[in-house]
């Protein structure tokens, strides 16, 4: 089950202060460990891709409209296209949320499309629905725009915000979009017991900074 575990891990790094020895570390850690992908900012899609040549199961993800959302849909649009060139393989847009709490959902649904389409072919896109934020009306109805829009993925959080990953966000989220679509639980994931829980409630990705010490069964102090 480790090892299985560690294949659903988006092994993270997105501090605004990383470095590029950090990042060429958390690419050879994720090759030790064979974890799903690095998530790492933009910035750092071209060094993470190149660390990871030799080890193609491991991809390259990065953000958009990260950790707000609150970028313009062509922004949004751009920042996927010019990631994907780099080498990035998957993509975790934050959503307009505050069009989300306005009511404003075509606004929400055209802006997860602009970057779904951006991606076609080349990327898999996830939507961060920021759960911390939302009631659970509003939730459902993140989880229902993306996927109308196309998503490959949603969600629960930045890591950034007031909160992360619930038990109970994965369940709703899961029972919302259904069995084939994915759905990541990220933020505050620090152990084993934390990543199993959250794969019992749906989830069958997690990104978390805490990776290793899922891995070897430990608690990790770490916040995303």
């Amino acid at each position: 089950m480790t090892q299985n575990i560690a294949r659903m891990i988006d092994h993270t790094l997105l501090k605004a202060d990383a470095t590029e020895s950090q990042i060429e570390q958390l690419a050879n850690e994720a090759k030790e460990y064979s974890f799903a992908s690095v998530c790492v900012n933009p910035v750092w899609v071209k060094t993470a891709a190149e660390m990871l040549q030799d080890a193609p199961d491991v991809k390259v993800c990065t953000v958009i409209g990260f950790p707000l959302g609150a970028s313009t849909t062509e922004t949004k649009a751009f920042e996927t296209k010019n990631a994907i060139e780099n080498g990035a393989d998957e993509i975790d847009m934050v959503i307009n949320i505050g069009a989300l709490k306005g009511k404003q959902y075509s606004l929400v649904e055209e802006d997860i499309k602009a970057v779904v389409e951006a991606a076609k072919g080349k990327a898999l896109v996830k939507v961060i629905i920021e759960t911390c934020l939302l009631t659970d009306e509003e939730k459902v109805k993140a989880c229902e725009l993306s996927v109308k829009a196309g998503a490959d993925f949603v969600k629960t959080s930045t890591g950034f915000s007031t909160g992360g990953a619930t038990v109970e966000d994965i369940r709703l989220m899961r029972k919302t979009v259904g069995p084939d679509i994915g759905v990541k639980a990220s933020g505050g994931v620090r152990s084993r017991e934390d990543a199993l829980a959250m794969v019992e409630a749906g989830a069958t990705r997690i990104g978390a900074s805490s990776g290793i010490a899922i891995s070897k069964g430990e608690i990790s102090n770490s916040q995303y």
